[in-house]
């Protein structure tokens, strides 16, 4: 996903890998990337902020 796109729920937007799974992450909300938080292959923690989204 890139900022621009809309996304409605359940829409996958990344899937991460953790311990060679790979887990597929769905939006929470309808609405609009405003903006990715992080990079493609960037270590990411729990509870982290992956996108910026406006709501619709």
């Amino acid at each position: 996903m890139s900022a621009g796109d809309k996304v409605v729920e359940k829409t996958t937007v990344c899937i991460i890998e953790a311990m060679k799974l790979m887990n597929e992450l769905d939006a929470d909300i309808k609405g609009e990337i405003v903006e990715v938080l992080v990079e493609n292959g960037q270590l990411v923690e729990y509870g982290q902020p992956l996108f910026l989204v406006k709501p619709e």
